[in-house]
């Protein structure tokens, strides 16, 4: 008899695959399925003295395609990354990357002035920059204890 050793974390993992397969839905751990449901783009958020600077990758987005909007203090960005046509002679054996919509939200503190904000894209790189007031929106109040 052999020992095998006990790995509680790949257990869970496994756990969530058998549930996610009774309901239909790839493996987290599956690349290889296509799917062409929304996907989430990675997005680095950092501050400088003077700004936020949010960096989302859109691979094979079209610039057109994207779109940013600033809404009561909430940052959406969304867009689409359409699929490659089918090619008469050319077949896929692997498919890992992933087509659809996607659509991302942020929600941006008090101190940014939300009339100056710029968004640029540049080789797949979506870069807005959301600058920062000196004021701060105070939204505190005080509650009277009976």
């Amino acid at each position: 008899m052999t020992l095998k050793r006990w790995e509680p974390l790949r257990e869970i993992d496994d756990m969530f695959d058998r549930y996610a397969r009774a309901f239909g839905w790839p493996s987290a751990r599956d690349k290889s399925l296509s799917t062409n449901g929304d996907w989430s783009p990675s997005v680095d958020i950092s501050e400088t003295d003077h700004e936020f600077v949010v960096d989302a990758e859109l691979p094979d987005v079209n610039k057109d395609g994207v779109k940013v909007s600033l809404d009561n203090g909430i940052l959406s960005i969304q867009g689409e990354r359409k699929q490659e046509k089918e090619e008469k002679g050319r077949k896929f054996h692997r498919v890992e990357r992933y087509y659809g919509s996607f659509s991302r939200s942020f929600t941006l503190p008090d101190n940014v002035d939300e009339s100056k904000v710029k968004a640029r894209f540049k080789d797949g790189v979506l870069n807005i920059q959301i600058p920062k007031t000196s004021e701060k929106k105070n939204n505190a109040i005080e509650v009277k204890v009976e």
